[in-house]
């Protein structure tokens, strides 16, 4: 069991969601999962906000949610889903599931959060079968230097993270997917909301292509 409980954020979060899809959030919900087949492994599921824009072509979602309250509210949405959604405990840094198990892994809003990125990207390879993909929507760091980047790193060594469930606005996410053995195909920068200035705003939805040939 992960027993990770943010009761605060969690209460929170389920409210902020909902405003954030009503936003425009759903919307990149539905561009980063459009197109998938096969079975899907979603790290960091939350309250389960993703569940309903899986395309009939997956055949099975399990969905990976540790923080206690959040994944009781995944499991209450996953019956309303397209798609046979299974919600399950587990940390991103280890992922219930065998090496090369599933066609495609999901993160959307959770490489900010998680403590160890590197090693829930080493995870998150593992899992993924040779040629699969890696569909991520994120909060990055500002591309540019400047005025956004200093709030960021101010934003994330004080209360930033406590706030928001451990969410870090300035890492440089893409780097880091490449850094753990994937290729980018596919990247698109904005800000959300658009035109914002907020540590969180710079974000990017993309995937990122398993290598058929792992290397050892």
């Amino acid at each position: 069991m992960a027993a990770v409980s943010h009761p605060v954020f969690a209460r929170v979060y389920e409210r902020l969601s909902v405003a954030m899809d009503r936003a425009g959030t759903a919307e990149f919900r539905r561009d980063l999962v459009a197109g998938l087949t096969g079975r899907v492994l979603e790290v960091g599921a939350g309250n389960g906000r993703m569940f309903a824009h899986y395309p009939r072509t997956v055949t099975e979602v399990v969905a990976v949610e540790p923080e206690r309250r959040l994944r009781a509210a995944a499991v209450r949405a996953a019956p309303a889903a397209p798609v046979p959604i299974t919600v399950v405990d587990g940390l991103a840094e280890a992922l219930p599931a065998a090496d090369g198990e599933f066609d495609a892994v999901v993160v959307a809003l959770v490489l900010c959060t998680v403590p160890d990125q590197a090693a829930a990207l080493a995870e998150i390879h593992r899992v993924l079968r040779p040629g699969g993909q890696l569909r991520f929507f994120e909060h990055v760091a500002a591309e540019e230097p400047g005025r956004l980047r200093r709030v960021q790193r101010f934003s994330d060594a004080t209360l930033w993270p406590k706030l928001f469930g451990g969410c870090h606005t300035g890492r440089d996410t893409t780097a880091a997917i490449e850094a753990a053995g994937f290729a980018i195909d596919e990247l698109r920068r904005f800000r959300f909301p658009a035109g914002s200035s907020s540590p969180s705003s710079p974000c990017v939805l993309g995937r990122a292509i398993q290598p058929e040939h792992r290397l050892r």
